[in-house]
């Protein structure tokens, strides 16, 4: 699956060591375009961590898989990121980037009769 969001903010970065040696993870929050966005905490593992793309106001796209797994009779499910990349999408605050256009270059609808 695919999400394509605003950066929030980015949890605290967790640390540790397992059965296959050191791990970490970095838990961000999106927030989702739309009539009513949504806040979704998305889960990002090991070298998928890139903080130079993880900086709040990016907007990123996000793949990911979404698992729930049972323990002591309760359900709980993470959103796991397996790649992100800065989206190349217009911010959607509206400030949109133009292209410098000279201004001595005369502009079609000069010869217009009126």
């Amino acid at each position: 699956m695919q999400l394509n969001a605003k950066l929030i903010s980015l949890l605290p970065l967790q640390t540790g060591n397992g059965k296959n040696g050191t791990w970490k993870k970095q838990d961000i929050i999106v927030e989702t375009d739309g009539q009513y966005p949504k806040k979704v905490c998305v889960s990002i593992w090991g070298d998928k961590i890139d903080e130079k793309k993880l900086v709040p106001g990016n907007r990123l796209k996000i793949d990911f898989d979404v698992e729930s797994r049972e323990y002591n009779g309760r359900w709980y499910t993470d959103v796991k990121a397996w790649k992100v990349e800065l989206d190349g999408a217009a911010p959607a605050d509206g400030n949109n980037t133009y292209q410098d256009i000279p201004l001595d270059t005369p502009h079609p609808s000069d010869d217009l009769p009126f």
